[in-house]
């Protein structure tokens, strides 16, 4: 069979093959706890079930412009002024199949081929391989200090005259690094300087820990949204836990997001109507339910620190936002895919490779669920790797006991 050549040098993600075998191992009735899910586990806000119902039941579920039905662009404009403190036009605004979408189609829009984007370790999995799906080059730029944030130097020296686009991401997936200010006003200042895009994936921006504030890119340019090189991501996926519904959008120049219009036409032809109801009705509803999941994420953190106090061996930067942190367990194993395959098979815990993300030696843990599944969670992963915790463990119903250290 003759395949792409493109498509089949995507890189398969290992994630996959663990949630399959975890799947198979809660079906046997194993108690398996996951750590690796990218989702909340808050219910849908009541304001986007009952916008969604009603769109429904209207029986009027059809076409929709391919940028999004005017309404929601409407609430998307509001939120950008409250949050952004920039007023832009609906023309500014496209509506997309969940911000993974958004990210396609602007590096669709604004890369031709060998264009290089300049990625920061780590990275969310899905950046090099969509770059690439948009015949672009990722140059990944990893922190030399040994942190989740460069330095501003280490960001300017991997620029080159083929350079398109900066991809920043903060807070950050899979680190929970929250980049500091000064940071971002450099990024933003020499982007708009070099006519370089810097393209911000905001998806976490809300979800930020001990009074702190993901400062947005526009805090720190004067051009006008027509003018400027800043893209803006951002959804209703993570800060509303709205997942399913996969709607995204994007704020930019209007000649981008014609461009991104026409892309959308000539692949989805748009989002549904029913999940542009419910992202609405998210947006207009009472947003206590963003501060509600917020503090669930920072008090199951808290208990995540505590737990990793006792944790030999292992490293963890604290996370000062999203849902997950990022540890270093290289002093048990270097390899990142067969620790979380060994942590699966052993301690019954899904974790997600840190190699994934540009960080081998690293695993993501994910804290979205219970405090249980964090408490339970990190009791397991120390029983299976260090020497000195207890050697024995309830796994379920089943007394465990270490035979391997």
């Amino acid at each position: 069979m003759r395949l792409s050549k493109l498509a089949t040098e995507i890189a398969e993600s290992p994630t996959l093959a663990l949630n399959e075998e975890a799947r198979l191992l809660r079906e046997r009735g194993e108690a398996v706890i996951h750590l690796g899910i990218g989702e909340p586990k808050n219910k849908t806000p009541i304001a986007a079930i009952l916008a969604s119902a009603a769109k429904l039941t209207s029986g009027e579920v059809k076409y929709t412009p391919a940028d999004g039905v005017p309404s929601l662009k409407k609430a998307v404009i509001r939120y950008t002024e409250e949050n952004y403190n920039r007023l832009v036009a609906p023309e500014n605004v496209i509506i997309t199949n969940g911000a993974k979408q958004s990210l396609f189609n602007i590096l669709y829009s604004i890369l031709n081929p060998q264009d290089e984007v300049i990625v920061i370790a780590p990275y969310w999995v899905s950046y090099p391989e969509i770059i690439k799906m948009c015949y672009g080059k990722p140059v990944i730029v990893t922190p030399g200090d040994g942190s989740f944030v460069p330095r501003f130097d280490e960001i300017e020296g991997a620029v080159t005259v083929y350079t398109r686009a900066i991809l920043v991401n903060s807070p950050n997936n899979p680190s929970g690094a929250v980049y500091p200010p000064e940071l971002i006003e450099k990024i933003a200042d020499f982007c708009e300087r070099e006519s370089i895009y810097m393209v911000c994936d905001d998806i976490y921006h809300k979800l930020v820990f001990d009074h702190n504030f993901a400062h947005p890119a526009y805090e720190f340019s004067r051009k006008d949204v027509e003018d400027s090189h800043i893209i803006v991501v951002n959804g209703v996926a993570k800060v509303y836990g709205m997942t399913g519904f996969r709607v995204g959008w994007v704020v930019g120049p209007r000649e981008l997001v014609r461009v991104m219009t026409n892309v959308t036409a000539q692949t989805t032809s748009g989002v549904s109507p029913v999940s542009q109801a419910a992202a609405e009705g998210a947006l207009n509803g009472l947003q206590s339910v963003v501060e509600a999941l917020r503090l669930q994420i920072e008090n199951n953190r808290a208990v995540l620190l505590q737990e990793m106090k006792t944790f030999n061996g292992a490293r963890l930067i604290k996370p000062g936002g999203t849902f997950y942190a990022l540890p270093d367990l290289r002093a048990f194993n270097g390899n990142s895919i067969e620790l979380s395959r060994f942590l699966l098979k052993k301690a019954l815990v899904v974790t997600v490779p840190g190699k994934e993300f540009g960080m081998e030696g690293h695993i993501r843990l994910s804290i979205s669920g219970t405090i249980k599944d964090v408490t339970e969670g990190i009791a397991r992963i120390k029983w299976a790797l260090d020497p000195t915790s207890p050697n024995e463990i309830y796994i379920g119903d089943k007394k465990m006991i270490r035979d391997w250290l």
